[in-house]
C-alpha cells in the first residue's frame, strides 16, 4: 500500500529495532493510518517533488510497544502515525538543513525540530502535521542537556 507517490506503508512502519526485538510495529488503527498518509501526502511527499531526490525515513509509524522499547515520549505524535524524522545527509544529493529550512518555509505542519546535530546541519529532521487539530507550527532545536534533551523554540 502506498501512502503517497514515494513512500509505502511498509518503508514508513519500518524499524530495525522492531525487529531485532519481535516487535509488532505494523499499522492496526483506522485513523492512524489515515493520519500516516495525510502526513505522507502532506509533507513527506512536497519535499521529495521539491528535491527530486530520495529522502530517507530514519523513523515514521511507531507502536506503544516500539515506542516503549525506544524511550520515546509516552505522548509521541509517532503513535498516532502523526510523525516522521528525516535523514538525507546519507545520500550526499542535499542536507538535513536545507530539508528543515524547505519546511519550515513552504509548508503546513504541526511541529518541526532540529535534532541535535551542529549550528549548520541537524542529524536529523522531525516533522509532524495533525490530523484531528489545528497544525501549531512549532520549530525547536533539539540539544543535549545534563538531565536529558532539552527543546529550544527557533
Amino acid at each position: 500500500m502506498q501512502l503517497s507517490k514515494n513512500v509505502s506503508l511498509e518503508e514508513f512502519c519500518h524499524s530495525d529495532t522492531a525487529k531485532r526485538n519481535g516487535i509488532d510495529n505494523t499499522i492496526k488503527d483506522a485513523v492512524h493510518l489515515a493520519s500516516a498518509k495525510l502526513l505522507c501526502e502532506k509533507v513527506f511527499q512536497k519535499v521529495r517533488e521539491h528535491f527530486t531526490v530520495p529522502i530517507h525515513i530514519s523513523s515514521g509509524y511507531r507502536s506503544l510497544a516500539l515506542n516503549r522499547a525506544i524511550k520515546g515520549a509516552s505522548s509521541s505524535q509517532h503513535c498516532r502515525g502523526e510523525a516522521m524524522d528525516l535523514d538525507s545527509d546519507r545520500y550526499g544529493k542535499i542536507t538535513n538543513k536545507q530539508i528543515f529550512d524547505y519546511i519550515k518555509d513552504n509548508l503546513e505542519f504541526d511541529q518541526l525540530i532540529w535534532e541535535f546535530g551542529t549550528d549548520s546541519n541537524p542529524d536529523w529532521v522531525h516533522v509532524s502535521y495533525s490530523y484531528s487539530s489545528k497544525n501549531r507550527k512549532q520549530v525547536l532545536k533539539a540539544i543535549k542537556g545534563k538531565k536529558g534533551t532539552i527543546y529550544q523554540n527557533v
